[in-house]
């Protein structure tokens, strides 16, 4: 006899929660995309002219090297190659007004360490995916490439994707290369 009040307060607590949910409503224009993302996207992917797969991973990893990032990990049979490089974040701007903000709080009677903020280093990341065309005549590749930013005092600063087209040039055009020189067996 005891259990049925228990067991109806425990199904009036569901009954109530899902009315609450069921009174939320899904924001407007939720699943558009952002604005810019075809842009993005535009950068991010191209296409070859290849069903090889392999090939084409083997060509991403041998480019990723030659840009000077260390593979990180490569699943042929997926289709991806993650890499990453360590390079120097320093920005002599953001150390100089930093110094300079430090300088005018001791000078306030104020201790401040604006200086431990500023970026120190940072890892580029790349990540490739490769995947057969919707007609499947050909491959496509899309490479992201993000970053990683720790200030002085070993904190993460920032990060972000990386959006400069260049850098993106520069990774297709180096893999038409070597998937054209790949192909020709030079």
């Amino acid at each position: 006899m005891r259990r049925m009040p228990h067991f109806l307060k425990l199904i009036s607590i569901i009954f109530l929660c899902l009315g609450i949910v069921g009174c939320v409503s899904i924001p407007k224009g939720f699943l558009k995309p952002s604005e810019g993302y075809l842009q993005k996207r535009e950068l991010q992917m191209r296409q070859y002219d290849t069903t090889d797969q392999e090939k084409i991973i083997t060509s991403v990893a041998g480019v990723l090297q030659d840009l000077g990032f260390t593979l990180d990990a490569s699943e042929t049979q997926v289709g991806f190659v993650a890499a990453s490089k360590k390079a120097d974040a320093t920005n002599k701007g953001q150390m100089f007004w930093a110094g300079f903000a430090d300088a005018l709080n001791a000078f306030g009677g104020h201790s401040s360490n604006a200086m431990a903020a500023c970026d120190a280093s940072q890892v580029v990341k790349a990540s490739v995916i490769t995947k057969p065309s919707l007609d499947g005549s050909k491959t496509v590749v899309r490479v992201t490439f993000q970053r990683v930013v720790w200030n002085v005092g070993g904190q993460i600063n920032k990060v972000e994707t990386l959006n400069d087209p260049a850098m993106y040039q520069k990774f297709y055009d180096s893999l038409s290369k070597a998937i054209f020189l790949e192909a020709q067996k030079i």
